[in-house]
């Protein structure tokens, strides 16, 4: 079974890295050249967007957003096109899911199988290979290539059809956002009352406030160290598919609009690029921190 993965960034790149290093027979399309000596150090061929679509049974796309996996599957490259009937598209990719099933409806009339499997976890948990995925698609197709997501991480749940992948994605990046907006809040006021921020978090993890984002963020807003695991800009992508997809659902995100707003915010005062977590530069400036 050959393998190519399209989308080689700060996730991309070290998923590439684990699936080489489980054994799989992988191939990969870097968008810059430089990367081509990189993977060539691992003994991992680098081939053209458009050998991947011919030559691979699965295809593995890692891109930023709806309009870049659009380009390469529909567009652009029209991978849809290109692609063998009977191979697969694993989407793990944070987009749109109207876009997932746009897709998906190009691939089926191709005899060509899909799975959006967006993931959560950050650039440390694609290094580490402990990547949770959340997973769209037919179950027997999970169940075939459920190992292949495993050798980048650490779970795999279906969550439904095509598009329930991407739509559990946007639940957990509205999740995520509203622990960093609360979590950037307490620390403020513990800082404004005079308490240490670092001890009060202590305290904190002990209790029912602790979170995933607390371990991971806290000391970072502290030290107002906002290097990027996960930008600004991209959750603010997510949060404006999120709200998109709460409007054609009828399901309400008042919590979802606010945090979006801030994190405009940042990205209007230069800090897109920043981690999420320098939602405290927003409370810092409120407080005249």
């Amino acid at each position: 079974m050959k393998l190519g993965m399209i989308g080689l960034g700060v996730m991309g790149r070290p998923m590439a890295l684990n699936l080489h290093r489980a054994g799989y027979d992988v191939c990969v399309a870097p968008h810059r050249r430089n990367m081509n000596e990189y993977f060539a150090s691992f003994g991992i061929p680098v081939v053209s967007k458009k050998e991947i679509g011919e030559c691979c049974d699965v295809v593995l796309l890692m891109l930023p957003d709806s309009k870049q996996v659009k380009s390469v599957m529909l567009e652009d490259d029209r991978l849809a096109e290109i692609m063998k009937p009977g191979s697969v598209l694993i989407d793990m990719s944070s987009i749109d899911p109207s876009a997932s099933r746009q897709v998906y409806a190009a691939l089926s009339k191709r005899g060509i199988e899909m799975l959006d499997a967006p993931v959560s976890g950050g650039e440390p948990a694609a290094v580490e290979g402990t990547l949770s995925f959340m997973v769209g698609g037919r179950q027997e197709v999970f169940d075939r290539y459920k190992p292949i997501l495993l050798s980048m991480g650490s779970s795999a749940v279906r969550i439904g059809e095509i598009g329930a992948g991407n739509i559990a994605k946007l639940c957990n990046q509205i999740i995520v956002a509203g622990n960093l907006m609360a979590l950037a809040e307490g620390i403020t006021l513990a800082q404004q009352t005079g308490l240490d921020p670092a001890v009060m978090i202590e305290a904190l993890q002990g209790g029912l406030a602790d979170s995933a984002v607390m371990h991971a963020k806290a000391q970072m807003m502290i030290d107002k160290r906002y290097d990027p695991g996960f930008r600004i800009d991209l959750h603010i992508k997510d949060l404006n598919n999120a709200l998109m997809a709460a409007n054609q659902a009828g399901s309400p995100v008042p919590m979802t609009a606010q945090v979006k707003e801030i994190m405009q915010w940042l990205h209007s005062h230069g800090m897109g690029d920043e981690d999420h977590s320098a939602i405290k530069a927003f409370y810092d400036m409120l407080a005249g921190r």
